[in-house]
């Protein structure tokens, strides 16, 4: 068996010229440069590096001190010492504001967590049945663990409704060639989910887009729009919308049910974040089983690396969105909901989101602090700043930019005939809440220099 390439990139070291710390630090940039080293990598702790090569402990030290000082590598208290993650924004200078994903858990080794969870499956499960195809969208323990789950906001929920799907957004491309055919209507919130409209838009729907307030779709709009134009269903997220951070209270949930319940139109539930919050707010699919088709994912809770999401159907609808799922992406990805279920049914799943929630409310505190006129919840993930229609975000984004920064405005996000104004702000792509802080002052600065021209 070759040797693992965390350690085999130190023969590197053979071929190269000049004192042994830069040898090292070369021989450690060409593996990265070339592949043998891929970013998030854990490589050798220094003393076994000094064992393995016969040099000092103090020249493996300033070694690794380079390659860190060349963005090479990070290292954690705990942890190791890591190829640093290199992205898009990485390479161009940037600090990415602009990807929406759940920071790492604060108090929580992620890695280790993921080393003994992997490791227990695999010492439990015959790997051949783990590399299998597998009918049907999820197993009875997956199922079961799912609607456990998914309690806080839905309730007692059947297992036999919950079905298991590769992400949310095969969740969604899947329901809506289930709900809708080419030509009829679907009413979304006036900005929404990208993937929503791109998997529309790919069906051939018509899409309407409502009006909205400070908490999420307008229900005397949304009234009018139903009786004109006849929707198969309306599709929303009732917390931490994406991107304007409207959350539904108990209240406009009923109202936005009701609407539909009289006129026996159909529900899409893009809960992504509805267990972010201290204190879940009762899903839409809790208030009206029967018409509601629920979506939770683990990508937005717990780590955007877990690409599984959660599907309840109506009862009479399970069998056929089963289907439509398979049809999509056949099935889940066997190991990884795996993980999750385990996750779920040892309790670490709980303790992943309590720290990823410690570290967005941290960050929130920050966001609240540096920007006031930014929405958003304590516990969002990310925060909008609405920007009068007119106010030109292309020269915030250009100007965000040139100060080593990526954003997104309402582009992506609008639906057919809005013309909305806004930047969305996320908190936790960057590493480290010192690299956020910092970013968000930018944006500050950027935003102050705008008013007074």
């Amino acid at each position: 068996m070759p040797s693992h390439p965390s350690v085999a990139w130190l023969k590197r070291t053979e071929t190269l010229s000049g004192p042994a710390y830069k040898r090292l630090a070369q021989a450690l940039e060409a593996a990265i440069a070339e592949g043998e080293l891929q970013s998030g990598d854990l490589i050798p702790a220094q003393r076994d590096v000094a064992r393995r090569l016969g040099i000092d402990f103090t020249t493996v030290t300033r070694a690794y001190a380079l390659a860190r000082d060349r963005g090479l590598i990070e290292g954690t208290a705990g942890r190791g010492t890591f190829v640093r993650r290199q992205t898009g924004e990485d390479e161009a200078g940037l600090v990415d504001l602009s990807m929406n994903l759940p920071p790492q858990p604060q108090g929580l080794n992620l890695g280790a967590l993921l080393r003994e969870t992997t490791g227990l499956i695999l010492a439990r499960t015959d790997p051949a049945v783990l590399m299998a195809y597998h009918p049907g969208a999820g197993s009875l323990a997956q199922r079961t663990a799912a609607a456990h789950w998914l309690a806080p906001t839905l309730g007692e929920v059947a297992s036999e409704r919950v079905l298991i799907a590769s992400g949310a957004q095969t969740a969604l491309t899947a329901l809506l060639g289930l709900l809708a055919r080419p030509g009829q209507t679907l009413i979304v919130e006036a900005l929404t989910y990208p993937g929503l409209l791109a998997a529309a838009a790919q069906r051939g729907l018509r899409v309407i887009a409502c009006p909205m307030d400070d908490q999420g779709l307008e229900p005397q709009a949304l009234a009018q729009l139903v009786a004109r134009h006849a929707p198969v269903a309306i599709c929303c997220t009732p917390t931490f919308q994406n991107p304007n951070t409207a959350t539904m209270g108990h209240a406009r949930r009923e109202a936005i049910v009701e609407i539909a319940r009289r006129a026996g139109v159909l529900i899409l539930e893009d809960d992504a974040y509805g267990l972010s919050p201290t204190e879940p707010l009762r899903a839409l699919a809790s208030l009206w089983p029967e018409g509601v088709f629920h979506v939770a994912t683990t990508a937005k809770t717990l780590s955007p690396g877990l690409r599984i999401a959660f599907v309840v159907a109506p009862v009479a609808r399970v069998a056929e969105t089963s289907q439509a799922l398979h049809d999509i992406a056949q099935m889940p990805p066997p190991l990884m909901a795996a993980l999750v279920t385990l996750w779920i049914r040892e309790g670490d799943a709980q303790k992943v989101l309590d720290g990823v929630r410690r570290e967005a409310i941290a960050r929130r505190r920050v966001a609240a602090e540096i920007l006031p006129v930014a929405l958003g919840g304590p516990e969002s993930l990310h925060v909008w700043l609405e920007l009068p229609e007119g106010g030109r975000p292309g020269l915030l984004l250009e100007g965000a930019r040139a100060r080593g920064l990526s954003l997104v405005d309402a582009g992506p996000f609008r639906a057919p005939g809005i013309t909305r104004e806004g930047v969305r702000l996320s908190l936790g792509a960057p590493p480290k809440a010192s690299t956020l802080s910092r970013a968000l002052r930018e944006v500050a600065g950027l935003l102050a220099t705008g008013n007074r021209a």
